[in-house]
């Protein structure tokens, strides 16, 4: 469980490799202590049309998904350690962002519960 889903514009994978994109934020995410790294899961989705702010400057930002229980610092950190490595990895992309929600014990439901 978390699942971080990265949006890019396309040119990103041309500065940088999606594998290494996507590992970056596996190791922010793993770096942060909240999750086991077998259970952290990253995807890529890569943009070729999009208007950001009525321009085609590039862009990512990551949707990150956790199970409720982690207090406001703790997400906060989170964000802030995968947006500090993705600057890092690529400091010519002006928009770098993430959001972090939360999935309900009560109505979270995969495979292995059956």
């Amino acid at each position: 469980m978390p699942h971080f889903i990265i949006d890019c514009s396309e040119n990103v994978l041309r500065r940088l490799a999606a594998d290494e994109i996507m590992q970056g934020v596996f190791d922010a995410a793993l770096s942060t202590n909240l999750f086991p790294g077998s259970e952290i899961k990253v995807r890529i989705n890569p943009f070729t049309y999009y208007n950001n702010g009525n321009t085609l400057n590039d862009f990512i930002h990551v949707f990150g998904y956790i199970m409720e229980g982690r207090n406001d610092d703790q997400k906060s950190n989170l964000s802030k350690v995968i947006v500090t490595k993705l600057n890092a990895l690529l400091p010519e992309v002006s928009v770098i962002s993430i959001n972090i929600q939360e999935f309900e014990k009560s109505n979270y439901f995969n495979k292995t519960m059956i």
